[in-house]
């Protein structure tokens, strides 16, 4: 307290990194705290300092603070249940890791060290990830230990290993400016890594010579801005490849000497592509003969060729040869190694490389060993300080055969860890059976609202971005610290910290005699050390680096072997790779198709992918109302002439059913998509639907090398959902409080769906819930009471009501008086059938403006309940109809700028404003 008694509020900034994607984009992140009350992140910036972004942040890091805002929904107490049909109730600390140490121990001295498995996340940090594996592979005895990067980036290291020896990529950010050709491959990094996007248009920007080649079945908004885009049938990406390099080496565009000097088994791969000429490729492609030849010209006869890809590649049965053809092109012109060009694969999670580097999956050890290797799990037994041949031999269960076992009942206990496998692993419908069949589920998780915490047993809180310390490593190799900038909220605690509590429990009763004590870590630092000591003379050398030295010198690049002055910035400039005998290695790749061809029952290839403003499964990013303005509902997108053919129109609900499953969305018009081709956004959970998401219908079937599920394809039906009974409810006040509510009633309708809205032109913290629900008949008098107690939309003196018990109609509306008169603040409509003049009473209660005439008006208002105007610009809240206005007066992109402010702040809406000023105008 100051000398008048008010309270003393002392603000810093810390130095961190965003927990999003594989950028690594550092952060300031501003506090407030209060003496002898709480602390709160207030504000945030781009690190102008950071060298994978230098100040720039997208529109979900911009966003930060605005997750933690609100606790609702935190956990911030442990929870058990004694039996699987009680509730779990609160209990302190000793007694949850005290439960969790006896039952995991008790189960592997009942049924051995398999019986036990974790499921563990990218998102994890690197001294997390590590006593994490630890424990499983060092105590417990199990390499049952895998994580959710197995679902994005295993084809990628398995794509390095084979080819190049070694897991990481050879490239850098630098070489985003030095390209001279780029080629994006399954990636659409204008949505999925907009930070390094930026970097690239302003490379082309300073020299139009620059090509770039789109290969994507979409029109994507990276695919938009092409001078290339090759939109091939969905998973020929090999036959393409092939294709090129056939050509490469009929117009000698190959690199001899290097092919010689620096690598092997080309003879063999050259036979095989003898038979993909580029008509052959082309024709499987889907695509014209001269766009395949005129993308294999650019690349190989580039100075400097560098690919970009992602999960287009990567979720695939066929996932390893992806990698592996396009890995080809680089070898067999020498584009690897040297500024400007190689294959750089872009990670998808924050720390997906860290935990690769600790070793956290089931099928390696620590510092990119291999389990198999006698000599490796020896090292691993040395350094950890355990008899020989403690470390078993036989890989773990990677995430889909994981979930399998547990469902079987080979495994009893999962311990899953900041990952939501309900919701994001493929056929979920068989993840829930497993979950419950299990004997044992741990949950360790920051945020309540995720579709796997109903399945624990045990709740464990952990502390989130903004509350832990640690490490983690970026696409491009390089290491940054995460920093704590305010307390984690009631008794949440790091993630490292809390795995390490129940191994020192288990530890006292599983341990080998005379075995030195594992788990003695008092601080990350501490693990940090211990994990850099396991990289000494590995290919990820980190010896020479400590947290003193990350921070006075920031973030670095490994390797960092000790003596070192820097990091290695680009890898194999030598020429000499990380096998065996020095030399990178050519695999033969043939074609194969798609796990799941089309069919008559399934005539309609369903693909998947991000939306610009969400991530994963929105625990995060959908606390936040700004961020669904760009995209605010969840939709499949169908071409219009394959619509009108099965006579389904733009707004109506659609099912969307596979051989696994079924769910129900909107449907959305949309030339991005080939005919015979839909789309749907992975993001959408059972937080937001009456369903799973997409993943009811995705394919499980996985690569038989990587182990990485086909999540990107499935055979799918649409027909036309028939409901006899609508409903839209919308209300203003706190939506996460209203979202806990309501959450529990989707699962009663044949659809619903969940959106949150700011008010236009209000404060972040005046937004909107809106649901929209259907089903085959008007719901019991109980759901939609518990509804408008949820919503707060009793009947009141402000609320009005029209109903009609015989149609089965409830009509109310609820107001607020303001200055400038009354504003609608609540609705809730139904109806037998969808009704669009309810959408356009919705928009006039979005916009914020007052309502003009008697109030009684509002049961026959009939206004036009056209498209909404969707957000273009998040950050500067720029619509599209102002963008258009702007365009039919012949403003370019600078001139939208300059005018309207979009596209000056993250730069996330550039691609799109690109896309805008190209099309026609509409009449």
């Amino acid at each position: 307290m100051d000398g008048a008694g008010a309270p003393v509020v002392r603000r810093t900034r810390t130095r961190s990194t965003c927990c999003y994607c594989g950028v690594g984009c550092g952060v300031l992140i501003d506090a407030e705290h209060v003496d002898g009350g709480p602390s709160r992140i207030v504000g945030i910036e781009g690190d102008p300092q950071h060298p994978a972004n230098f100040g720039r942040l997208c529109t979900k890091g911009r966003n930060l603070p605005q997750t933690s805002a609100d606790p609702t929904g935190r956990l911030t107490h442990p929870e058990l249940r004694r039996l699987r049909n009680e509730p779990r109730h609160p209990v302190d600390w000793a007694v949850a890791l005290d439960t969790v140490a006896d039952r995991l121990a008790g189960i592997v001295q009942q049924h051995g060290p398999d019986a036990v498995a974790f499921y563990v996340s990218g998102q994890l940090l690197t001294e997390d990830y590590y006593v994490f594996n630890k424990l499983a592979k060092g105590l417990i005895g199990t390499n049952n230990i895998d994580t959710n990067s197995r679902l994005c980036m295993s084809s990628a290291v398995m794509g390095y290993k084979l080819a190049l020896g070694a897991d990481g990529p050879p490239t850098c950010y630098e070489d985003l400016e030095l390209a001279k050709t780029v080629l994006f491959a399954g990636s659409n990094m204008a949505y999925a890594h907009p930070v390094l996007f930026r970097r690239l248009e302003e490379a082309r920007e300073r020299d139009p010579e620059v090509r770039w080649i789109v290969i994507d079945p979409r029109r994507t908004d990276t695919a938009a801005m092409a001078d290339l885009h090759l939109a091939i049938q969905p998973g020929t990406d090999v036959a393409l490849f092939n294709g090129m390099l056939h050509h490469l080496i009929w117009e000698g565009l190959v690199d001899s000497a290097f092919i010689a000097g620096h690598t092997e088994g080309f003879a063999e791969l050259k036979q095989l592509v003898r038979d993909y000429t580029p008509r052959m490729a082309a024709d499987l492609c889907g695509i014209a003969v001269v766009d395949l030849i005129q993308a294999a010209e650019w690349f190989g006869r580039s100075p400097a060729a560098l690919s970009l890809y992602c999960m287009g590649l990567n979720q695939s049965v066929h996932g390893t040869d992806k990698n592996l053809a396009l890995i080809h092109l680089h070898l067999a012109t020498g584009q690897i190694g040297k500024p400007g060009a190689g294959p750089f694969s872009l990670t998808g999670q924050p720390n997906a490389m860290g935990g690769r580097e600790v070793g956290g999956m089931a099928t390696m050890l620590a510092a990119h060993r291999e389990i198999g290797n006698d000599q490796h799990r020896a090292e691993v037994e040395q350094l950890w300080g355990l008899p020989a041949h403690t470390l078993s031999a036989r890989p773990g269960l990677s995430a889909v055969p994981l979930f399998e076992a547990l469902r079987s009942g080979k495994v009893k206990a999962v311990w899953i860890a900041c990952t939501n496998p309900v919701h994001s692993m493929p056929d979920i419908g068989r993840v829930r059976e497993a979950l419950q069949h299990a004997e044992y589920v741990i949950v360790q998780e920051a945020f309540r609202n995720t579709d796997t915490v109903p399945y624990a047993d045990v709740l464990l809180p952990a502390a989130t971005w903004g509350e832990k310390e640690g490490t983690v490593t970026n696409s491009e190799r390089r290491i940054s610290r995460v920093r704590q900038a305010v307390p984690a909220p009631g008794q949440a605690r790091p993630d490292w910290w809390i795995a390490n509590e129940v191994a020192r429990r288990i530890e006292a009763r599983l341990a080998p005699p005379g075995v030195a004590p594992m788990f003695e870590f008092k601080e990350p630092s501490a693990v940090f050390d211990e994990h850099r000591r396991l990289t000494v003379g590995r290919d990820l050398d980190i010896g020479g680096l400590d947290y003193a030295r990350l921070e006075a010198e920031g973030p670095l690049q490994w390797p960092f072997a000790a003596g070192a002055a820097e990091g290695q910035v680009r890898r194999y400039g030598d020429g000499a790779f990380a096998t065996g005998n020095g030399k990178a290695r050519f695999h033969a790749t043939p074609y194969r198709p798609v796990a799941e061809p089309t069919s008559a029952r399934f005539p309609l290839r369903l693909l998947t992918g991000r939306l610009r403003d969400q991530w994963h499964g929105m625990s995060r990013t959908g606390r936040v109302p700004g961020l669904f303005a760009h995209s605010p509902e969840p939709g499949l997108r169908m071409q219009p002439e394959d619509a009108a053919r099965r006579g389904l129109v733009a707004g109506e609900l659609v099912r969307v059913s596979s051989k696994r499953g079924e769910l129900v969305l909107p449907l959305e018009l949309s030339d991005e998509v080939n005919s015979g081709t839909v789309f749907a956004a992975m993001h959408w959970s059972g937080q937001f639907l009456s369903s799973g998401g997409i993943n009811e219908v995705s394919q499980p079937a996985v690569d038989a090398r990587s182990q990485q599920p086909e999540l990107k394809h499935a055979a799918v039906r649409v027909e036309k959902a028939e409901f006899g009974w609508h409903l839209l409810a919308a209300r203003r006040g706190d939506v996460l409080a209203m979202q806990a509510a309501v959450q529990p009633l989707l699962k009663d309708c044949g659809f619903a769906a969940i959106g949150l809205y700011s008010e236009t032109g209000a404060p972040e913290e005046k937004a909107w819930l809106v649901l929209r629900a259907a089903a085959d008949s008007a719901p019991s008098e109980d759901w939609l009471e518990t509804l408008v107690e949820a919503l707060d939309l009793a009947s009141g003196p402000d609320t009005l009501e029209y109903r009609d018990a015989r149609r089965g109609l409830l009509k109310r509306v609820g107001w607020r008086t303001q200055a400038d008169g009354s504003h609608i603040d609540g609705l809730l409509l139904t109806d037998a059938q969808r009704n669009p003049t309810s959408e356009s009473l919705l928009d006039t209660a979005l916009s914020g403006r007052a309502w003009h005439g008697s109030r009684l008006a509002v049961f026959a208002h009939s206004g036009g309940g056209g498209a909404r105007d969707a957000v273009v610009c998040n950050c500067m809240q720029v619509r599209e109809s102002q963008i258009r206005a702007q365009v039919a007066q012949g403003a370019g992109v600078v001139e939208l700028k300059q005018r309207l402010g979009c596209g000056t702040v993250c730069g996330s809406c550039l691609p799109q404003l690109a896309q805008l000023c190209r099309q026609p105008q509409r009449a």
